[in-house]
């Protein structure tokens, strides 16, 4: 299970999921850079906030996620399929709800939050068709976490790849009129991000139907809704909702503070953020991993395993990542020429580039710590973890941006905040805690 095979069997499609999506966002940066700083910005804040709604879904998924895995462990494969089945119509409900609630409270959040009325307008374009992706994306990570969970994550690469080739078809077709479709701006990336997650979506309950074993897993057998065992599943994953809906929530009131130094400041952080997630994708695949074969081990009864499996992970990511952390401390103005050709815009970047550069290191190490705590199951100390985290970071990014007005890369430097503290006390709580002792 922890052999450097089946490590790469289980990473190496999330790795390319998290690729696509992460093509998404730098194709959508990437173009609406050639549009406008204005639409650049407000390309941020209304990616992140859409990012912390979703996250609301994800958590529930991850949930869900440990669980299967767990199961998978224990080889109660039937059991498998009433969590998935409940977990579907759970979360195809919630993004019913959510979307009811944006449709009226995205404005008004909107006009509260953000001072430039440019960047505000530009903003709800964006959101107006950002949003009816909440009822495709919350069934979709239903799908990905039953594939994580039962190690069969090939399906990924396809449905990444695929993800990726429409988002930038259309990105390209609606953003600039292309195809002969109409020039929409802002408001063509929104929806060109709709259309990729409905066709990865399709995709995925077609494997589901043509290519996965139905029967073993008892999948779409539906008798009906299950409130004791959703309630087992909120259980582990209501603390992992809030985790990160809460953690996502910072990073997008992060921007909404870095909006209050100017047009210019928000620009450059949207360039940051963009290049950042793409370098946090090694470190990323790597502690789903870690979360998914955490679960499964301790299901298999082999617990004392789990401890040389996270060290073993770590050093794997750390041959990646260096490399990766060399070439942007060496070639900022390349990465920031992907964005933008306006040359005062790529100066105010390097800075920027170079923090967020030697940050991913850090990044990479605590990731896979924290998610060894989550892969535990107790989702509970998880949080508090997060929380406390987020409470230094934010005020770290409050004093710098608001009461002390610093340099825009002075800001970005609150990450070593954030995974400095995340990953000491996840790491204090795999050596001191209980999780050994823990059930689900």
């Amino acid at each position: 299970m922890t052999s450097n095979k089946n490590i790469l069997k289980v990473t190496y499609p999330i790795f390319l999921t998290l690729l696509a999506q992460n093509i998404i966002n730098v194709t959508n940066t990437a173009f609406l850079g050639r549009v406008g700083e204005v639409e650049l910005g407000a390309s941020a804040i209304g990616g992140v906030f859409y990012f912390a709604i979703y996250m609301i879904g994800f958590g529930f998924s991850q949930g869900m996620q440990i669980l299967i895995g767990r199961r998978n462990g224990e080889k109660n494969y039937k059991q498998i399929g009433p969590i998935f089945n409940n977990s579907l119509i759970f979360n195809f409900l919630l993004s019913v709800v959510i979307f009811g609630l944006s449709v009226k409270g995205v404005p008004h959040v909107m006009k509260l939050l953000v001072s430039s009325e440019h960047v505000y307008k530009a903003s709800i374009e964006y959101m107006d068709w950002r949003i009816y992706g909440f009822f495709f994306a919350f069934v979709s990570v239903i799908f990905r976490g039953l594939y994580v969970g039962i190690t069969q994550t090939r399906i990924l690469t396809t449905s990444a790849i695929l993800m990726a080739i429409t988002n930038i078809v259309f990105d390209y077709a609606l953003i600039f009129g292309h195809f002969g479709f109409p020039v929409m701006g802002i408001a063509g990336a929104g929806l060109s991000s709709v259309i990729a997650e409905v066709v990865t979506l399709l995709y995925l309950v077609w494997h589901t139907f043509y290519r996965t074993d139905m029967k073993k897993y008892g999948l779409f057998v539906f008798r009906k809704i299950q409130l004791k065992l959703l309630l087992n599943i909120l259980n582990l994953s209501i603390f992992i909702m809030f985790q990160y809906f809460i953690s996502i929530s910072t990073w997008f009131m992060f921007f909404i503070f870095i909006e209050r130094m100017g047009e210019e400041p928000l620009a450059v952080s949207n360039i940051g953020r963009s290049t950042y997630i793409l370098l946090m994708i090694p470190g990323s695949a790597l502690s789903t991993t870690v979360n998914t074969l955490v679960s499964n081990l301790i299901g298999a009864g082999r617990k004392e395993e789990v401890l040389p499996f996270i060290t073993k992970i770590i050093r794997i990511a750390l041959v990646i990542v260096v490399p990766m952390i060399l070439v942007t401390l060496t070639m900022p103005q390349l990465i920031a020429r992907i964005y933008t050709d306006d040359a005062k815009l790529i100066a105010a970047c390097i800075p920027v580039l170079r923090v967020i550069s030697v940050a991913i290191l850090f990044c990479a190490v605590s990731n896979i710590v924290f998610s060894g705590v989550s892969g535990t199951g107790n989702t509970r100390t998880a949080f508090f973890i997060e929380f406390l985290t987020l409470f230094f970071y934010l005020s770290y990014v409050y004093y710098t941006s608001i009461i002390h007005p610093s340099p825009t890369y002075v800001v970005w430097m609150s990450e070593f905040v954030y995974w400095i503290i995340i990953g000491s006390l996840g790491y204090l709580y795999l050596m001191k805690g209980n999780w050994r002792k823990r059930e689900i």
